[in-house]
């Protein structure tokens, strides 16, 4: 059985770039010292369950020089507004050396991060979502409204970021596009001054296995959503990289791989994947079984922090990634598209402990007691006469 394909994505100068996962979030530098570039690619959703602010921020810090230029391209769906403006801030930090580019969806988070670039690029056919934050919550009826207040605070805050980019877009209407989440395509974001310049199309996937997330959104485009049903790309076999590492060979002992799968479950207390992980891993080889380990754990702690652990078996046996279960889990959470769920019950781990109930007072068996031991006292009295 071959492996299953791995996304594969290219820098300007069409090298291919290493990515770790399905996130595939990388950063690089390429060039002599004089013409240094340094490529961030934030292809993935953002925030804590993708791409954060902070791990952003840290690596563009040790990275940049003060100099070089920097080329932020972005394919996300989103995320977290808070650490998309974050990102807006960090590159509107570098100046003129920062150019933002599209590459075939930047929606929610993704734009108001991407606009934050000094200069930004859109792939002639790639699109721009912009839309209302939104976010779901659980308490009574005055924890709501402060979180109307809340997302009225972050809807200013979008407003800003957005005419930072484009400070002669007119105010009304870009509120009213942002009401309407309203999917830009690359001519209509050079109109509006959200981009400034239309690229070179490229073939990218837009969901990058976010599917699920994607769907969410009231308007997303019948052509990307047409995406999640294509089926996966043949793995074209390129010539080895010789800064590759060297590939581990093919454990041929089926046996020894379960006896691996087995006793890992076992001591990481997941032994109800053991029987997932050798359906989704095929024992095919000790790399992918190591790797079908890693996604397990992880898998199994999403279920878990999300307090659905029945869910765990059935998305290891799936084969799915840590990503695509976070966005599985969320919608499970937020219901059928309500947006937030209410509910009055205590956290899991914060029960409190049980109270121990006085005994209530029982005032005719008080009575009855109280008879008992008059009638047997006069009985007592009566048998003690001479």
């Amino acid at each position: 059985m071959s492996k299953p394909a791995l996304p594969r994505i290219y820098n300007r100068t069409g090298q291919r770039v290493k990515v770790q996962d399905k996130t595939w979030y990388a950063m690089q530098e390429s060039g002599d010292a004089e013409e240094r570039v340094i490529e961030v690619f934030v292809y993935g959703e953002i925030g804590t369950w993708g791409i954060t602010a902070n791990q952003f921020v840290q690596d563009l810090r040790a990275m940049d020089d003060g100099v070089s230029p920097v080329i932020a391209a972005f394919n996300s769906i989103g995320g977290d507004l808070f650490d998309g403006l974050a990102m807006h801030n960090a590159l509107s930090r570098l100046g003129e050396r920062c150019t933002g580019r599209v590459d075939a969806l930047a929606a929610s988070a993704a734009s108001v991060a991407v606009c934050g670039a000094h200069r930004v690029v859109i792939a002639s056919n790639a699109m721009l979502m912009i839309h209302n934050p939104w976010t779901y919550a659980a308490g009574d009826a005055e924890d709501f409204r402060k979180v109307a207040d809340v997302l009225d605070q972050t809807m200013e805050a979008i407003i800003v970021a957005y005419k930072a980019k484009a400070p002669d877009i007119d105010e009304a209407e870009l509120r009213r596009l942002v009401a309407a989440e309203t999917w830009l395509t690359a001519n209509e974001a050079v109109a509006l001054g959200l981009a400034d310049e239309v690229g070179d199309g490229v073939k990218v996937k837009a969901c990058l296995g976010q599917g699920a997330v994607l769907q969410r959104y009231q308007h997303a485009p019948a052509e990307l959503l047409a995406q999640l049903d294509e089926p996966p790309e043949p793995d074209i076999e390129l010539e080895p990289d010789p800064s590759d590492p060297p590939q581990e060979p093919p454990v041929a002992n089926s046996a020894k791989l379960a006896l691996m799968i087995t006793q890992r479950c076992t001591a990481d207390g997941i032994s109800n994947l053991i029987e997932p992980l050798i359906n989704s891993t095929k024992l095919e080889s000790e790399a992918i079984v190591l790797a079908g380990l890693a996604r397990a754990k992880a898998v199994n702690d999403l279920c878990v922090a999300a307090r659905l652990p029945e869910f765990s078996a059935e998305y290891v046996a799936a084969g799915l990634d840590a990503a695509s279960v976070r966005a599985r889990l969320f919608d499970k959470l937020v219901g059928s598209g309500k947006g937030f769920e209410i509910d009055n019950s205590l956290p899991l781990n914060a029960d409190p402990a049980p109270k121990v109930q006085a005994k209530q007072p029982d005032p005719t068996s008080i009575w009855a007691a109280r008879q008992a031991a008059q009638s047997g006292s006069a009985n007592t009295s009566k048998g003690a006469r001479p």
